[in-house]
Protein backbone atom coordinates (compact mmCIF):
# COMPACT_ATOMS: atom_id res chain seq x y z
CA UNK A 1 0.00 0.00 0.00
CA UNK A 2 1.56 3.23 -0.97
CA UNK A 3 1.97 5.67 1.87
CA UNK A 4 1.49 9.31 1.17
CA UNK A 5 2.25 12.23 3.44
CA UNK A 6 1.58 10.64 6.81
CA UNK A 7 3.56 9.32 9.72
CA UNK A 8 5.42 6.05 9.71
CA UNK A 9 3.35 4.94 12.68
CA UNK A 10 -0.23 5.54 13.85
CA UNK A 11 -0.92 8.09 16.55
CA UNK A 12 -0.75 6.82 20.16
CA UNK A 13 -4.50 6.19 20.45
CA UNK A 14 -4.63 4.08 17.29
CA UNK A 15 -1.46 2.25 18.27
CA UNK A 16 -2.85 1.37 21.70
CA UNK A 17 -6.10 0.16 20.16
CA UNK A 18 -4.23 -2.21 17.87
CA UNK A 19 -1.87 -3.47 20.51
CA UNK A 20 -4.63 -4.14 23.03
CA UNK A 21 -6.94 -5.95 20.59
CA UNK A 22 -7.08 -9.55 21.82
CA UNK A 23 -7.71 -10.84 18.28
CA UNK A 24 -4.44 -9.35 17.12
CA UNK A 25 -0.84 -10.43 17.37
CA UNK A 26 0.40 -7.05 16.19
CA UNK A 27 3.93 -6.40 17.40
CA UNK A 28 5.76 -3.11 17.17
CA UNK A 29 9.39 -2.27 17.76
CA UNK A 30 10.08 1.44 18.06
CA UNK A 31 13.32 3.33 18.51
CA UNK A 32 12.93 5.02 21.91
CA UNK A 33 15.64 7.62 21.57
CA UNK A 34 14.53 11.21 22.29
CA UNK A 35 12.58 12.77 19.45
CA UNK A 36 11.24 9.55 18.00
CA UNK A 37 7.51 9.34 17.33
CA UNK A 38 7.11 12.63 15.49
CA UNK A 39 6.47 10.70 12.29
CA UNK A 40 7.12 11.65 8.69
CA UNK A 41 5.75 14.34 6.44
CA UNK A 42 6.57 17.30 8.68
CA UNK A 43 10.37 17.30 8.76
CA UNK A 44 12.21 20.59 8.89
CA UNK A 45 13.78 21.89 5.68
CA UNK A 46 17.29 21.10 6.92
CA UNK A 47 16.56 17.45 7.74
CA UNK A 48 19.05 16.11 5.22
CA UNK A 49 21.95 18.02 6.75
CA UNK A 50 21.02 17.11 10.30
CA UNK A 51 24.17 15.74 11.89
CA UNK A 52 22.20 13.47 14.22
CA UNK A 53 18.99 12.41 12.42
CA UNK A 54 16.42 10.49 14.46
CA UNK A 55 16.26 6.87 13.37
CA UNK A 56 12.90 5.28 12.70
CA UNK A 57 12.38 1.54 13.11
CA UNK A 58 8.82 0.27 12.95
CA UNK A 59 7.29 -3.21 12.66
CA UNK A 60 3.81 -4.73 12.77
CA UNK A 61 2.27 -8.07 11.91
CA UNK A 62 -1.10 -9.79 12.29
CA UNK A 63 -3.17 -12.75 11.15
CA UNK A 64 -6.43 -10.83 11.63
CA UNK A 65 -7.70 -9.24 8.40
CA UNK A 66 -9.73 -6.46 10.02
CA UNK A 67 -6.94 -5.52 12.43
CA UNK A 68 -4.42 -5.30 9.59
CA UNK A 69 -6.76 -3.16 7.48
CA UNK A 70 -7.46 -0.81 10.40
CA UNK A 71 -3.76 -0.59 11.17
CA UNK A 72 -2.89 0.61 7.68
CA UNK A 73 -5.90 2.90 7.42
CA UNK A 74 -5.07 4.51 10.78
CA UNK A 75 -1.39 4.84 9.93
CA UNK A 76 -1.91 6.47 6.55
CA UNK A 77 -5.24 8.31 6.84
CA UNK A 78 -6.77 6.39 3.96
CA UNK A 79 -10.43 6.61 2.99
CA UNK A 80 -13.02 3.93 2.16
CA UNK A 81 -10.61 1.07 2.83
CA UNK A 82 -11.98 -2.44 2.57
CA UNK A 83 -10.33 -5.85 2.82
CA UNK A 84 -11.39 -9.38 1.95
CA UNK A 85 -9.93 -12.83 2.33
CA UNK A 86 -8.58 -14.58 -0.77
CA UNK A 87 -7.98 -18.28 -1.30
CA UNK A 88 -4.83 -18.36 0.79
CA UNK A 89 -4.61 -17.96 4.59
CA UNK A 90 -4.39 -14.32 5.61
CA UNK A 91 -1.20 -12.82 6.99
CA UNK A 92 0.15 -9.29 7.20
CA UNK A 93 3.55 -7.81 7.92
CA UNK A 94 4.83 -4.24 7.80
CA UNK A 95 8.29 -2.72 8.43
CA UNK A 96 9.71 0.79 8.15
CA UNK A 97 13.30 1.96 8.66
CA UNK A 98 15.00 5.28 8.01
CA UNK A 99 14.69 8.80 9.36
CA UNK A 100 12.52 11.87 8.89
CA UNK A 101 13.97 12.63 5.44
CA UNK A 102 13.41 9.16 3.99
CA UNK A 103 12.09 5.74 4.96
CA UNK A 104 12.22 2.33 3.32
CA UNK A 105 9.13 0.21 3.91
CA UNK A 106 7.82 -3.24 3.14
CA UNK A 107 4.27 -4.53 3.25
CA UNK A 108 3.05 -8.09 2.80
CA UNK A 109 -0.73 -8.48 2.68
CA UNK A 110 -2.10 -11.92 1.82
CA UNK A 111 -5.61 -10.79 0.96
CA UNK A 112 -7.49 -8.17 -1.05
CA UNK A 113 -7.21 -4.50 -0.09
CA UNK A 114 -8.67 -1.44 -1.81
CA UNK A 115 -9.53 2.15 -0.98
CA UNK A 116 -8.49 5.74 -1.64
CA UNK A 117 -5.33 7.58 -0.64
CA UNK A 118 -5.65 11.32 -0.05
CA UNK A 119 -3.36 14.03 -1.57
CA UNK A 120 0.16 14.16 -0.19
CA UNK A 121 3.11 16.45 0.25
CA UNK A 122 5.62 13.59 0.32
CA UNK A 123 6.96 11.62 -2.64
CA UNK A 124 6.50 7.85 -2.67
CA UNK A 125 7.91 5.29 -5.08
CA UNK A 126 6.49 1.78 -4.78
CA UNK A 127 6.96 -1.55 -6.54
CA UNK A 128 5.58 -5.03 -5.99
CA UNK A 129 7.53 -8.28 -5.94
CA UNK A 130 4.41 -10.45 -6.14
CA UNK A 131 0.65 -10.16 -6.43
CA UNK A 132 -1.58 -7.86 -8.44
CA UNK A 133 -1.75 -4.10 -7.93
CA UNK A 134 -3.32 -1.12 -9.67
CA UNK A 135 -3.66 2.59 -8.91
CA UNK A 136 -6.07 5.12 -10.36
CA UNK A 137 -9.31 4.47 -12.21
CA UNK A 138 -10.68 4.69 -15.74
CA UNK A 139 -8.31 6.16 -18.30
CA UNK A 140 -5.86 7.06 -15.48
CA UNK A 141 -5.58 3.48 -14.23
CA UNK A 142 -2.02 2.13 -13.97
CA UNK A 143 -1.43 -1.61 -13.66
CA UNK A 144 1.70 -2.26 -11.62
CA UNK A 145 4.42 -4.39 -13.20
CA UNK A 146 6.29 -6.62 -10.73
CA UNK A 147 9.68 -5.16 -9.91
CA UNK A 148 9.09 -1.88 -11.78
CA UNK A 149 8.94 1.28 -9.62
CA UNK A 150 5.92 3.56 -9.85
CA UNK A 151 5.57 7.03 -8.35
CA UNK A 152 2.36 7.45 -6.39
CA UNK A 153 0.14 10.33 -7.67
CA UNK A 154 0.53 13.27 -5.30
CA UNK A 155 -3.07 14.30 -5.84
CA UNK A 156 -4.16 10.97 -4.37
CA UNK A 157 -5.78 8.02 -6.11
CA UNK A 158 -7.83 4.87 -5.67
CA UNK A 159 -5.98 1.57 -5.39
CA UNK A 160 -6.62 -2.15 -5.49
CA UNK A 161 -4.16 -4.85 -4.37
CA UNK A 162 -4.34 -8.66 -4.11
CA UNK A 163 -1.96 -10.99 -2.26
CA UNK A 164 0.96 -8.63 -2.61
CA UNK A 165 4.46 -7.96 -1.38
CA UNK A 166 5.44 -4.33 -1.76
CA UNK A 167 8.57 -2.21 -1.40
CA UNK A 168 8.27 1.52 -0.75
CA UNK A 169 10.64 4.47 -0.64
CA UNK A 170 9.10 7.60 0.87
CA UNK A 171 10.96 10.91 0.67
CA UNK A 172 9.90 13.98 2.61
CA UNK A 173 9.02 16.99 0.44
CA UNK A 174 11.40 19.36 2.21
CA UNK A 175 14.24 16.89 1.70
CA UNK A 176 13.55 16.62 -2.03
CA UNK A 177 13.11 20.39 -2.38
CA UNK A 178 16.57 20.92 -0.92
CA UNK A 179 18.16 18.85 -3.69
CA UNK A 180 15.82 20.11 -6.43
CA UNK A 181 16.64 23.69 -5.39
CA UNK A 182 20.24 23.08 -6.42
CA UNK A 183 18.86 22.50 -9.93
CA UNK A 184 16.93 25.75 -9.94
CA UNK A 185 13.50 24.43 -8.92
CA UNK A 186 11.83 26.92 -6.60
CA UNK A 187 10.52 25.63 -3.27
CA UNK A 188 6.78 25.09 -3.42
CA UNK A 189 6.81 24.52 -7.19
CA UNK A 190 8.11 20.95 -7.08
CA UNK A 191 5.90 18.47 -8.90
CA UNK A 192 6.90 15.15 -10.47
CA UNK A 193 5.10 13.53 -13.40
CA UNK A 194 3.99 10.09 -12.20
CA UNK A 195 2.70 9.15 -15.67
CA UNK A 196 6.19 9.00 -17.19
CA UNK A 197 7.66 5.54 -17.79
CA UNK A 198 11.31 5.73 -16.60
CA UNK A 199 13.94 4.63 -19.09
CA UNK A 200 16.49 1.88 -18.48
CA UNK A 201 19.26 4.28 -17.42
CA UNK A 202 17.09 5.94 -14.77
CA UNK A 203 15.93 2.54 -13.54
CA UNK A 204 19.52 1.37 -13.16
CA UNK A 205 20.44 4.49 -11.16
CA UNK A 206 17.36 4.05 -8.96
CA UNK A 207 17.91 0.36 -8.22
CA UNK A 208 21.60 0.80 -7.49
CA UNK A 209 20.87 3.73 -5.17
CA UNK A 210 18.11 1.87 -3.29
CA UNK A 211 20.40 -1.11 -2.80
CA UNK A 212 23.10 1.08 -1.24
CA UNK A 213 20.56 3.00 0.83
CA UNK A 214 19.02 -0.23 2.12
CA UNK A 215 22.36 -1.62 3.27
CA UNK A 216 23.15 1.64 5.05
CA UNK A 217 19.86 2.30 6.85
CA UNK A 218 19.72 -1.29 8.07
CA UNK A 219 23.17 -0.90 9.63
CA UNK A 220 22.65 0.34 13.19
CA UNK A 221 26.34 1.22 13.33
CA UNK A 222 26.18 3.61 10.37
CA UNK A 223 27.26 7.12 11.32
CA UNK A 224 24.61 9.87 11.51
CA UNK A 225 26.36 11.73 8.68
CA UNK A 226 26.26 8.67 6.41
CA UNK A 227 22.62 8.11 7.30
CA UNK A 228 21.79 11.70 6.37
CA UNK A 229 23.63 11.33 3.06
CA UNK A 230 21.38 8.42 2.16
CA UNK A 231 18.43 10.80 2.16
CA UNK A 232 20.26 12.98 -0.31
CA UNK A 233 21.12 10.00 -2.50
CA UNK A 234 17.48 8.91 -2.53
CA UNK A 235 16.37 12.41 -3.56
CA UNK A 236 18.92 12.55 -6.39
CA UNK A 237 17.87 9.12 -7.68
CA UNK A 238 14.19 10.11 -7.58
CA UNK A 239 14.86 13.27 -9.62
CA UNK A 240 16.54 11.08 -12.22
CA UNK A 241 13.62 8.64 -12.21
CA UNK A 242 10.79 11.15 -12.78
CA UNK A 243 10.90 14.56 -14.50
CA UNK A 244 10.03 17.78 -12.71
CA UNK A 245 6.85 19.35 -14.05
CA UNK A 246 7.33 23.07 -14.57
CA UNK A 247 4.51 25.24 -13.26
CA UNK A 248 5.21 27.65 -16.15
CA UNK A 249 4.44 25.20 -18.96
CA UNK A 250 1.77 26.50 -21.35
CA UNK A 251 -1.59 24.79 -21.20
CA UNK A 252 -1.27 23.73 -24.84
CA UNK A 253 1.35 21.17 -23.80
CA UNK A 254 -1.28 19.27 -21.83
CA UNK A 255 -3.07 18.35 -25.06
CA UNK A 256 -2.50 14.73 -26.13
CA UNK A 257 -1.15 15.83 -29.53
CA UNK A 258 1.72 17.62 -27.76
CA UNK A 259 2.81 14.76 -25.50
CA UNK A 260 6.19 14.43 -27.24
CA UNK A 261 7.04 18.12 -26.99
CA UNK A 262 5.94 18.11 -23.34
CA UNK A 263 8.52 15.40 -22.62
CA UNK A 264 11.14 17.53 -24.35
CA UNK A 265 10.25 20.65 -22.37
CA UNK A 266 10.19 18.81 -19.06
CA UNK A 267 13.60 17.36 -19.86
CA UNK A 268 14.98 20.85 -20.51
CA UNK A 269 13.62 22.19 -17.23
CA UNK A 270 14.99 19.24 -15.27
CA UNK A 271 18.44 19.21 -16.93
CA UNK A 272 19.04 22.91 -17.64
CA UNK A 273 22.05 22.81 -15.30
CA UNK A 274 23.71 20.18 -17.51
CA UNK A 275 25.32 20.49 -21.00
CA UNK A 276 22.29 19.07 -22.83
CA UNK A 277 22.01 19.12 -26.63
CA UNK A 278 19.18 19.07 -29.14
CA UNK A 279 20.11 15.47 -29.88
CA UNK A 280 19.52 14.61 -26.22
CA UNK A 281 16.15 16.35 -26.27
CA UNK A 282 15.05 14.70 -29.51
CA UNK A 283 15.95 11.26 -28.14
CA UNK A 284 13.96 11.82 -24.95
CA UNK A 285 10.94 13.07 -26.92
CA UNK A 286 11.26 10.24 -29.49
CA UNK A 287 11.36 12.80 -32.31
CA UNK A 288 13.73 13.43 -35.20
CA UNK A 289 15.77 16.64 -35.03
CA UNK A 290 13.68 18.10 -37.82
CA UNK A 291 10.40 17.25 -36.06
CA UNK A 292 11.76 18.67 -32.80
CA UNK A 293 12.66 21.96 -34.49
CA UNK A 294 9.23 22.25 -36.08
CA UNK A 295 7.47 21.44 -32.80
CA UNK A 296 9.33 24.13 -30.86
CA UNK A 297 8.69 26.69 -33.57
CA UNK A 298 4.99 25.80 -33.60
CA UNK A 299 4.48 25.91 -29.81
CA UNK A 300 7.06 28.49 -28.67
CA UNK A 301 8.11 30.35 -31.80
CA UNK A 302 11.77 29.55 -31.16
CA UNK A 303 14.38 26.84 -31.65
CA UNK A 304 15.13 24.25 -28.96
CA UNK A 305 18.51 25.91 -28.30
CA UNK A 306 16.80 29.26 -27.80
CA UNK A 307 14.38 27.62 -25.36
CA UNK A 308 17.29 26.14 -23.40
CA UNK A 309 18.91 29.59 -23.21
CA UNK A 310 15.63 31.18 -22.12
CA UNK A 311 15.22 28.59 -19.37
CA UNK A 312 18.76 29.19 -18.09
CA UNK A 313 18.27 32.96 -18.11
CA UNK A 314 15.16 32.42 -15.99
CA UNK A 315 17.26 30.39 -13.53
CA UNK A 316 19.82 33.20 -13.35
CA UNK A 317 17.00 35.66 -12.69
CA UNK A 318 15.67 33.51 -9.84
CA UNK A 319 19.16 33.15 -8.35
CA UNK A 320 19.79 36.89 -8.43
CA UNK A 321 16.44 37.66 -6.81
CA UNK A 322 17.30 35.20 -4.03
CA UNK A 323 20.88 36.43 -3.67
CA UNK A 324 22.54 38.85 -1.26
CA UNK A 325 23.74 42.00 -3.10
CA UNK A 326 26.70 42.21 -0.74
CA UNK A 327 28.05 38.74 -1.51
CA UNK A 328 26.51 37.52 -4.79
CA UNK A 329 28.80 37.71 -7.82
CA UNK A 330 26.79 38.08 -11.03
CA UNK A 331 29.57 36.58 -13.13
CA UNK A 332 29.71 33.47 -10.96
CA UNK A 333 25.94 32.98 -11.22
CA UNK A 334 26.05 33.47 -15.00
CA UNK A 335 28.87 30.94 -15.42
CA UNK A 336 27.00 28.45 -13.23
CA UNK A 337 24.24 28.50 -15.85
CA UNK A 338 26.55 28.32 -18.85
CA UNK A 339 27.02 32.00 -19.76
CA UNK A 340 30.75 32.61 -20.10
CA UNK A 341 30.76 35.88 -22.10
CA UNK A 342 29.75 38.72 -19.77
CA UNK A 343 28.70 41.18 -22.47
CA UNK A 344 26.51 38.79 -24.46
CA UNK A 345 25.01 37.43 -21.25
CA UNK A 346 24.09 40.89 -19.96
CA UNK A 347 22.48 41.83 -23.28
CA UNK A 348 20.50 38.59 -23.55
CA UNK A 349 19.38 38.90 -19.93
CA UNK A 350 18.15 42.47 -20.43
CA UNK A 351 16.28 41.49 -23.58
CA UNK A 352 14.44 38.70 -21.75
CA UNK A 353 13.82 40.32 -18.36
CA UNK A 354 13.64 44.02 -19.21
CA UNK A 355 16.50 44.99 -16.91
CA UNK A 356 20.19 44.28 -16.44
CA UNK A 357 21.40 41.62 -13.99
CA UNK A 358 22.76 44.23 -11.57
CA UNK A 359 19.29 45.82 -11.37
CA UNK A 360 17.70 42.49 -10.49
CA UNK A 361 20.30 41.86 -7.80
CA UNK A 362 19.68 45.30 -6.26
CA UNK A 363 15.98 44.39 -5.88
CA UNK A 364 16.73 41.12 -4.05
Amino acid sequence: MSIIGHAARPDPADRALLQNDTASDVRRVLDTRPGCGDGLGHAAADTMIDQNPTRIQDQAQSTDLDVARDFLAAAYAGQQWSADQTRQPFSFRYTAVGDQAMTLRTIRFDGHLDGVMTPSEDFVVQWTTKGRASIGAGDDRIEMEPGRPQLWPQQGAAFSYDDYDQRIVQINRSALETVAGERGVAAGDLQLDHTVRPDDRALHVWRSSVQLISHTVMDRQASPLLQAEMGRLGALALLELYPVVSSSLPGELLLPKNSHIRLAVEYVHEHAHLPITTNDIAQVANLSLRALQHAFQRVFGMTPNAYIRQTRLDRVHDALLAGDPATTNIGDVARQWGFAHAGRFSSAYAEQHGEYPRDTLRRS
